[in-house]
């Protein structure tokens, strides 16, 4: 998607949804969208992230909002998982392809707000960000929320499911 495309329908979903950020104003926001970050919102747009604006632990960002988990799914945590499949491994993971587009991957306590906000992953799930110390135990979080509540679980990093995604953010500025 070209800039101005990208910009319209930020701007469109920004004025739709005000209670997302009700005390930022669209022109400050405006004024951040740098081309670097312009190109990973166009691709959090075409995986269906539906992308909105929102501050997250004091950080002006760009986040996925989709009532379901984005369409980047069907991937394992990282790439030493992904290397260790012996069989029907991924053609990518969740931290491979965030930092090929210049994505971060929401942390627990960002996916539990996001989630105390809207109600998403109803039906899906999202890989979050896993702590190192259980990272080196071959497991990786992922949350969804069911009965009204949200859930955070682990699985092996390399597992993957067509049902499971990742919800990452950009960050336009630290507040």
């Amino acid at each position: 998607m070209n800039e101005q495309v990208i910009k319209s329908i930020l701007k469109e979903r920004f004025e739709s949804h005000i209670q997302r950020h009700s005390s930022i104003r669209w022109i400050d926001v405006e004024n951040l969208l740098t081309k670097d970050i312009l190109e990973a919102v166009s691709y959090m747009e075409e995986t269906k992230g539906e992308p909105d604006v929102v501050v997250l632990e004091g950080q002006l960002c760009i986040c996925d909002f989709s009532k379901e988990s984005p369409k980047r799914r069907s991937l394992c945590y990282d790439k030493e998982a992904r290397l260790k499949r012996k069989q029907n491994a991924p053609g990518s993971s969740v931290m491979e392809d965030a930092q090929e587009k210049k994505l971060v991957l929401l942390n627990e306590a960002e996916y539990v707000w996001l989630q105390s906000m809207e109600d998403l992953d109803l039906k899906t799930s999202s890989w979050i960000k896993t702590e190192d110390a259980m990272r080196k135990q071959g497991g990786a979080l992922f949350g969804s929320k069911r009965y009204g509540r949200t859930f955070i679980y682990c699985n092996g990093a390399d597992s993957y499911y067509s049902s499971r995604g990742y919800r990452a953010k950009v960050v336009l500025k630290t507040k």
